[in-house]
């Protein structure tokens, strides 16, 4: 594995003296090393610019997207993980709400740690060439920070660098700005951050952020503004470029092995190894007990796959899958009875142990059906997700060893089979989780080193495929979308291939594809909140039942109404500044 030596510098980043964000009016930066004593070499310029970097590392930030597909459809929240987005998905929050607070806090933070390189690296003792491209560098982030903001809140107040919190530390009482007047103040810095920025880095430099991110992240942002010819421009400029391209191998770009594949535009640069462990709680969030840490008592499948997306993909063939067709009253058969709602959906999955625990005395009689069936279904599935009766390398003993995925309460470490946190019946991730302990890389699950995606290149490749779908080129939306579909470790049949079932003609048929698409591929990548707001479905998961796969155990039921679309205002953030707006509905 190549070693960034971005990476070792991030934590000494994070301890760089920076102005902080307007969260904290209640007490002055008095603890902070003059900006005058230090912006006088390159070195602090970088050691400044990478505390802009660490940032991505908070778990409210962008340590933990997954979580946001479980606002989505894609995941599961379940009990014993943060009760604050199971209760924005419950529609049971408010102002005060801690994540929802604390998020806004960390991107402000971001967007101080942004200005305050901005402002101070003309100083330094460097070239014009790059001062510039620390300032491009800077506001790349600025407009991400930004663009964070506008999604979950639409308008908020503007502090750009003509701001200098240093002296006006207790009046930071901008009003929001409307929408369009943040996103045009994002486009402007991405713009500038496009324009400078190099293509590409050299090795020990790795990971830093490049034209064709801030390329792509603009158009994003047009795109989310449903400015579709502009950012259907920004696309095609990454597309022609050609320093991207889809990696073969599906599954193993969400290991180490893809860290540096040319499909990864933009990541979250994480590492592992003794003595070097900078990187996310991907373990713990998506991992089972059989999942690696150091006293071997496993991470904690928080954030779960959810039925319906494992439902989504398809068959290998292009066919849609649908359980009742597979199993005959899967879907139909609902008694209502406690502990058994779902009769043919426990026959379907439970297993019964022997009675020392130790091993399966029965299997579900559909098993080895089951099995075929994973292996017939799109490639993805299997690669993104551990399905029942697959198989996991896992950890225990301080060994890795292979488990069976046996679905059955009660299961205890050392037989062979995976164990679930809280006995929960439940498919899991297999995207972005460790196997084994990861060729000695991993040493704590909090710190998983394996790089997340923010802006990868098949990303890129749907939403230019939504760009010109809008824009009435329905048979060019088709070949970017068969283009992700035919990457060789995947392979599946393309959109009007033959028959009727790929068939899609028109706008709305394509959409529906794009949809499937994004669902599909970016699943656990942290999107499909976003796509559902944005596109205006997010009412689609109201009613949805959130649980165990045999129906027998509920962690929650979705509650959708329409103050979801944007968060509310953090009720500190109003106190503090009486200019703030709040959102309808709070």
């Amino acid at each position: 594995m190549k070693i960034y030596k971005i990476i070792g510098i991030l934590a000494a980043g994070s301890l760089m003296p920076v102005m902080t964000s307007c969260y904290d009016l209640d007490r002055t930066p008095g603890y902070q090393v003059s900006s005058e004593a230090f912006f006088l070499t390159e070195e602090h310029c970088k050691q400044a610019m990478m505390a802009v970097y660490h940032i991505m590392h908070s778990e409210d930030a962008f340590g933990m997207m997954p979580q946001f597909d479980g606002l989505g459809p894609i995941c599961n929240l379940a009990n014993g993980g943060s009760f604050n987005f199971r209760n924005i998905l419950t529609n049971n929050y408010s102002a005060n709400t801690g994540d929802i607070k604390s998020r806004w806090q960390v991107y402000y933070e971001g967007v101080a740690r942004s200005n305050n390189v901005i402002q101070n690296v003309d100083r330094a003792d460097m070239t014009d060439e790059l001062k510039l491209r620390y300032k491009a560098e800077a506001r790349f982030f600025r407009g991400l920070f930004y663009f964070s903001l506008l999604d979950l809140w639409g308008g908020v107040p503007i502090y750009d660098d003509t701001f200098d919190v240093g002296s006006n530390y207790m009046n930071m009482l901008y009003p929001r700005s409307s929408a369009e007047e943040v996103r045009e103040f994002v486009l402007k810095d991405l713009g500038f951050a496009a324009d400078v920025l190099p293509d590409k880095w050299d090795e020990a430099n790795y990971g830093r952020v490049t034209s064709g991110a801030a390329m792509s992240l603009k158009g994003k942002v047009l795109l989310y503004g449903k400015r579709y010819k502009e950012a259907a421009e920004c696309f095609q400029t990454v597309i022609d470029s050609h320093l991207y391209e889809l990696y073969p191998d599906y599954a193993a770009l969400f290991t180490p092995e893809g860290h540096s594949s040319s499909e990864m535009i933009f990541a979250i640069q994480n590492l592992g190894g003794l003595g070097q462990d900078i990187g996310i709680p991907l373990a713990t969030y998506l991992g089972s007990r059989s999942t690696y840490t150091l006293n071997g008592t496993g991470c904690f499948n928080r954030v779960l796959p959810s039925n319906a997306i494992v439902a989504e993909y398809e068959w290998a063939d292009g066919r849609p899958f649908d359980w009742e067709e597979f199993i005959p009253g899967f879907n139909t058969n609902y008694t209502g009875a406690s502990g058994n709602p779902w009769p043919t959906r426990q026959a379907t999955f439970l297993a019964t142990l022997a009675s020392d625990k130790k091993s399966v005395k029965k299997y579900p009689k559909d098993k080895d059906k089951l099995v075929k069936m994973w292996n017939e279904r799109d490639p993805r599935l299997n690669a993104n997700v551990i399905l029942p009766y697959m198989h996991y390398t896992g950890w225990y003993k301080q060994q890795p060893v292979d488990l069976e995925f046996v679905v059955c309460k009660k299961i205890q470490d050392g037989n062979g089979m995976i164990r679930l946190d809280k006995d929960r019946l439940c498919y899991l991730w297999r995207k972005f989780v460790p196997t084994g302990d990861m060729g000695g890389l991993i040493h704590e699950a909090g710190h998983t080193p394996i790089n997340f995606p923010l802006i990868r290149y098949a990303d890129v490749l749907l939403m230019q495929a939504e760009c010109l779908n809008e824009l009435g080129r329905q048979d060019d939306a088709v070949k970017l979308i068969n283009q992700v579909r035919s990457r060789p470790s995947v392979n599946m049949p393309g959109i009007n291939s033959g028959p009727d079932y790929l068939a899609a003609a028109g706008r709305d048929e394509v959409f529906k594809r794009i949809r499937h698409e994004r669902l599909c591929e970016l699943a656990c990548e942290g999107h499909s909140f976003s796509d559902y707001r944005r596109w205006g479905v997010l009412e689609e998961l109201d009613g949805v039942e959130e649980g165990h796969m045999t129906g027998d155990y509920l962690f929650s039921t979705r509650v959708i109404t329409p103050r979801q679309y944007l968060w509310p205002i953090p009720l500190t953030e109003i106190d503090r500044n009486p200019a703030l707006e709040q959102n309808p509905g709070y």
